[in-house]
Order: C-alpha cells, then structure tokens, then sequence
C-alpha cells in the first residue's frame, strides 16, 4: 500500500540530506532483532556478537513492531546536516513526558500484548524515566556496537549524499527522488513511497529531510509525524561493500603497479572518503594514508573535493579504470 507525501511550492525549498549516527544506532538495534535484515551485515554481526549479547535490549526492542510505529522521540529526524550521537541523544532526553507517553502508548498497540506486558505499564506510568533508560541503552549501544565503526559508516553515508548531491544539480528534485529507490516515484506534485500501510501527509513548507542509512536496508521508510520534520530514509549505496576490507579486493597487478599501501587506498576509494576515515578502514596512520592520497591525486588518479572542514578524494576516470581492472 502506498505511502503519498504532498509538495507545496516552498517544500521544493526546504528538502536536505542529512547524516544521523542516532538513527544508525536505532537501527542497528533493529537489525540485531529482525534476521531478513543481517544479510549485506553479517561480517559486522560477527564483530560484535559478544558486545551484543551483554546488552538489554528488551525494551527497546517492545517499541519496534514488525508492522507499525517506532515512537519518533527516540529517533527525531536529524538537527544539522552532520549533527554528533551527543547531541542528538541530548535531543532524545529533552522529549516531554507527554509526547513521550503519546508516542509510546501508539507503539506498543502496534504488538499484540506489549501494552499490557510489565515493560510496556512501566513506561506508561512513568514516560519521563522511560525515556532516561531507553536513552542511556541507545548510548550504551552506540559506544559499544557503532562509535567503533562509525568512521566506515560515516564515509559511506557522506558518499552517498555526495552522489545524491551532483544528481540533483544534474536532474533537479523529481529526477532525483526516485532515483533512491525503486519503491519511489514521484508524480503531479507528489511523492509516493511502496511500503506498509496507507497515508497521506501534506508536508505543509516543511520540506522533506533525504536520509540515507545503512542499517534501514532492505527497508525504505516515511515517518515522522507532526511536530517532526517529515524525513526520507532509504538504503545508503554501496553497501553491499561496507564490510568487505580492501585486501580482499586488491588485485596483484594493481599492487606491482602501485605498491600495496597506494594500491590498497585507491581500491578502498569505491566511494569518495576523508584522510580519517580511510585511515581507520585501512589499519594504517593517517600520515602514510595522507602521503599515498597526495601521490595517487599528483598521479591523476585522484581528485579532492572540499565539504565545510572535510576534504574528500574521489577517484577519476582513470583511477576507476586502474581500481577496476579495465585499463
């Protein structure tokens, strides 16, 4: 059943992209729930299976039905384009008992059992601590299952809004929406998204927030009901290589050509990245990361591309044609 989200003329004016390590973190805890969802994160899930299994994650788990709402106060869309885990948290433990109450009664109805269970009264009756606890688990998982990855997650998410960012300017707004995933089109003003259920929400000069996500796949979802901004997630591109590590796809020849230190970071650049976080994916220093970028871009290989205070590399046409095998 389809899911319609109506543009006014302003809403054209007020769509971003955003990044938000909160919503990595809620679902992350989703995927470790749902196993339709492990398939492109199983080397992740490898990872961390022992962190994961000494945390509670019940009554997290209580406010996300297979089929319905998750109470948006545990997941607001994001403040800023790059906003922290810290300050989006802060966001999370400033929710109003009322709203939270309100949010949370409609997620428990959508589980059959959860209102009336001892988790779901307790949260009930006491919304304000609810909301403490439910915060200081996410903050538990984030330290313990995301920060640690959080520089490969970033890079890629930041990769992706990179991309979505040059088609816009290439196909303007309704070229690029249905571009993110095949379950939206847009038509007449409207944009339309194939999931559960059946709504209709006019977005009223809010404009829309584009957030790809890593952890969502295969899930693309439309959420976010008043007083919250409505907000786009859909499945970040280039995940099915997030966990691969480069050694596994460098080849011999390239290293004969390169050296393996170039080699491995022009192959780990399949989507455009910063000195840091390839340095984290990589295993190496960020002066040896830094001096390999520097050669591979005086090479012709690379090029660099400035974002606010980040400096990203991005492969050319001759660096995809060396990475790839094809020249």
């Amino acid at each position: 059943m389809p899911f319609h989200l109506l543009f006014r003329e302003d809403d054209l004016l007020n769509c971003r992209f955003a990044v938000s390590p909160l919503w990595e973190t809620h679902a992350a805890v989703r995927t470790l729930k749902h196993p339709e969802r492990h398939g492109y994160h199983s080397a992740w899930l490898r990872r961390i299976r022992g962190a994961a299994a000494e945390l509670e994650l019940g009554p997290l788990w209580l406010l996300m039905p297979r089929r319905g709402n998750s109470p948006d106060c545990l997941m607001p869309p994001p403040i800023g384009p790059a906003a922290s885990f810290e300050e989006e948290i802060a966001a999370v433990r400033a929710t109003r008992p009322e709203v939270a109450r309100a949010e949370i009664a409609r997620s428990l109805a959508d589980t059959p059992g959860a209102t009336g269970s001892p988790a779901g009264r307790a949260m009930l009756d006491d919304p304000a601590r609810a909301v403490r606890e439910l915060a200081d688990t996410m903050e538990t998982v984030w330290h313990a299952l995301v920060e640690p990855v959080w520089p490969r997650l970033r890079a890629l998410l930041e990769a992706d809004v990179s991309f979505h960012s040059r088609r816009l300017a290439e196909v303007g707004l309704a070229g690029l929406l249905p571009e993110l995933d095949r379950r939206v089109a847009w038509s007449a003003g409207g944009l339309t998204i194939d999931s559960r259920g059946e709504h209709v929400r006019e977005l009223g000069g809010r404009g829309l927030v584009l957030l790809p996500s890593a952890f969502t796949w295969p899930d693309v979802v439309s959420s976010f009901d008043p007083p919250w901004q409505p907000t786009l997630v859909y499945p970040a591109r280039g995940i099915g290589g997030l966990w691969t590590e480069p050694s596994e796809h460098t080849s011999q020849a390239l290293v004969r050509l390169l050296g393996r230190g170039r080699a491995a970071v022009l192959a780990a650049l399949a989507e455009p990245a910063t000195t840091t976080a390839l340095a984290h994916r990589l295993g190496l220093a960020p002066s040896s990361v830094s001096a390999h970028l520097s050669t591979l871009r005086d090479a012709g290989l690379l090029v660099t591309h400035r974002y606010g205070h980040q400096v990203r590399y991005e492969r050319t046409p001759l660096g995809i044609a060396l990475a790839s095998g094809a020249a």
